[in-house]
């Protein structure tokens, strides 16, 4: 009889996660675009809190494997940049997500929360 918990965390060491959406700024620009909308280069900066430098550079990548669309249009005299999520990103958005998600199935039935003493008043601590 095999170990559930052995086996389930060897399956997990062996998942492979996509290394352009395992960098924390391009996740926060997936995870920004998920919902569906259209997002401007303003409100994906107020989103991530990233540099227009940095924000110009994750997004290129990300455009560059197809995970998100970049559009310029011109209102006015000015250009404004909007991002969108690709069917592609959305599918390898999704894909790592469920990967995070056995990585903690598998934990959850590994370890139990400790039990805390009870106390009659929790300010007794500090006495």
């Amino acid at each position: 009889m095999r170990n559930t918990s052995l086996y389930e965390a060897k399956c997990v060491m062996n998942l492979e996660f996509d290394e352009m959406i395992s960098a924390p700024c391009r996740l926060g620009i997936l995870a920004t675009l998920v919902p569906g909308l259209p997002v401007s280069f303003t409100e994906m900066k107020s989103a991530t809190s990233l540099s227009d430098g940095n924000l110009h550079v994750q997004t290129r990548k990300l455009a560059d494997v197809g995970y998100i669309d970049i559009n310029k249009i011109m209102k006015g005299r000015r250009s404004v940049t909007r991002f969108s999520i690709t069917e592609l990103g959305r599918e390898r958005f999704r894909l790592y997500v469920m990967q995070l998600q056995q990585i903690l199935d598998a934990d959850a039935g590994s370890k139990r929360p400790a039990q805390r003493s009870k106390q009659a008043d929790d300010s007794a601590v500090w006495a």
